[in-house]
């Protein structure tokens, strides 16, 4: 097996949707150690379903920033917390650059790590969204078309692809792919078995997971999901604080003089939160 890393390598370890308080306490217990262990330069996490599985405030964001995130993608369920939507203007979290342009906060950032600088994109699928959002593949080719981000010069691009289609985001993939260093599918909270690097360099994943309860629905209460499937009467979703966790990443290593990827690792962890 190869070595990780040598002196031309970024490591940047990507977290699944993290959901509710539960969520949070995991990333507080396990993320620190992890990112001392595999030396990680560059920590993002999707934290759209960070308070209370719905949205995120500032307090949050501060609070997982503590924990040792760098920067923050989202989605669907960004602006859930309307008294909160300045955070996409002052805070290091994006929304989706295929929303609607006149909401608040950008959906790209260039990223200083290692003294070089790095592009995260964050998309969002438009396949089973209630929303109209504008096509991810064509806002793809505009920002990689922006000459004010000079690409070229860049040393990885990472795309946060917040989709509910395998096959869209598959799409995406072969659309994107050799053009970025990586592409990491949202949105779901189910962590998908075919990560790959492709022969382009394009490390890849349909979906990345979910941070939160691990013996609940996507971490949400179980037995009022069930509910819903039985009666078709849509119950509140209640994300239980306490009991076994998961901890879904994937870690991704990056060339960063080819902008190519070299290899990328699922992590999942378990752990009991009291």
């Amino acid at each position: 097996m190869a070595a990780w890393p040598d002196i031309l390598t970024m490591n940047i370890l990507f977290i699944g949707d993290i959901v509710g308080k539960i969520g949070r306490k995991t990333i507080a217990k396990v993320l620190p150690s992890l990112k001392k262990d595999k030396q990680i330069d560059l920590v993002i996490a999707n934290a759209e379903n960070s308070a209370h599985g719905a949205g995120v405030t500032e307090p949050i964001i501060k609070e997982l920033e503590s924990f040792g995130i760098d920067y923050f993608t989202s989605g669907d369920h960004a602006f859930d917390n309307k008294k909160y939507l300045d955070i996409f203007e002052n805070l290091r979290i994006l929304r989706p650059a295929n929303y609607a342009q006149d909401i608040p906060g950008q959906g790209y950032a260039v990223i200083p790590v290692k003294k070089q600088n790095i592009l995260l994109i964050n998309l969002i699928g438009q396949v089973f969204m209630n929303q109209n959002f504008e096509n991810p593949f064509h806002k793809l080719n505009e920002i990689l078309a922006n000459k004010s981000l000079h690409v070229d010069k860049l040393s990885a691009i990472i795309i946060d692809i917040h989709a509910e289609a395998t096959s869209e985001k598959i799409s995406f993939k072969h659309f994107a792919n050799g053009r970025v260093s990586a592409i990491i599918g949202s949105h779901t909270h189910i962590m998908t078995a075919d990560p790959e690097v492709t022969s382009e360099g394009t490390a890849y994943i349909t979906d990345a997971g979910m941070v939160g309860a691990a013996d609940e629905c996507l971490g949400v209460k179980k037995d009022d999901i069930i509910k819903t499937f039985l009666t078709q009467i849509k119950l509140p979703h209640i994300i239980p604080e306490k009991g076994r966790s998961v901890f879904n990443a994937v870690l991704i290593n990056i060339n960063s003089h080819t902008r190519q990827a070299t290899a990328i690792k699922p992590i999942t962890e378990f752990i009991n939160i009291k």
